[in-house]
């Protein structure tokens, strides 16, 4: 009896026990729109291409290119203008100082009739208020500058935006076709990473221990993989196991269902 148990432990601890995983693609990621619009080119026989650097999706921009271009040239406008006013500024600056100085000047002189004291008077307060005119208007134009830049930097990313680009990734399904207008979280692809292949298995509770520091066969060989990930909460679809995920490299084809097993050293 003895010997029948020593046999039985041997044989578990030389078998492991054995799970079954598709090859998936590392990540597969949903493309929602992040922006309004007509959709004005979808080509479907990109599906199951790798994408390049060119849109796979467009949509229309138009509208948002010729406010980028107005946009620009009014921020050029005002940009001048602020130089001018600042330049403007320095003068009147130098200017408010000789006539303070003046006013100084001839404030206690006697001879001085009150009309002429006071006819410099007013024209030193007039110079004030035009220099502190101009200062308003150089921080209202500072505004509008800021207003007009936060505008260029939303524009650049409205059309970005509507010029989906996912080089390296494989087009998986295209859920729009041109004309069709979307709106905002309208979901427009589906794309996957293909640059790297996920297997999931479900191990029973006494694979979790150690898992990472077994070693990986697949399909009955031995590999150099280890398990990447592993989650130490039970599943709640599979009651009772553990998901761990093995990343490993790209196959020739992917969805085919391979043999998992983990085994000591």
């Amino acid at each position: 009896m003895r010997i029948f148990i020593v046999v039985v432990l041997l044989f578990s601890f030389c078998h492991a026990k054995v799970y079954y995983a598709n090859v998936e693609p590392y990540e597969m990621s949903d493309i929602s729109s992040n922006v309004s619009g007509l959709v004005v080119s979808a080509d479907e026989a990109l599906i199951g291409r790798v994408l390049s650097s060119r849109p796979y999706i467009e949509i229309d921009s138009e509208v948002d290119v010729k406010e980028l271009r107005l946009t620009r040239e009014k921020l050029m406008y005002i940009k001048n203008s602020l130089e001018i006013n600042e330049a403007v500024l320095v003068n009147l600056e130098d200017s408010l100082v000789k006539k303070r100085e003046n006013y100084r000047k001839i404030e206690p002189l006697k001879f001085k009739s009150s009309v002429e004291k006071d006819r410099e008077f007013y024209d030193l307060i007039t110079s004030e208020n035009l220099y502190l005119n101009t200062r308003k208007e150089i921080q209202n134009l500072k505004v509008q500058i800021s207003d007009l830049q936060l505008r260029e930097v939303q524009l650049e990313k409205s059309i970005k935006d509507k010029k989906l680009v996912a080089e390296g990734f494989v087009l998986y399904e295209m859920l729009v076709k041109p004309g069709q207008v979307v709106g905002m979280a309208a979901p427009l692809a589906k794309v996957a990473d293909v640059s790297k292949a996920l297997l999931s298995v479900y191990l029973d509770e006494s694979d979790v221990l150690n898992a990472k520091e077994k070693i990986v066969y697949i399909d009955e060989k031995k590999t150099s993989y280890r398990v990447s990930r592993l989650l130490n909460i039970a599943d709640s679809k599979n009651i009772s196991k553990y998901m761990a995920q093995i990343v490993i490299d790209s196959p020739e084809l992917f969805s085919k269902l391979v043999k998992v097993e983990l085994k000591n050293e």
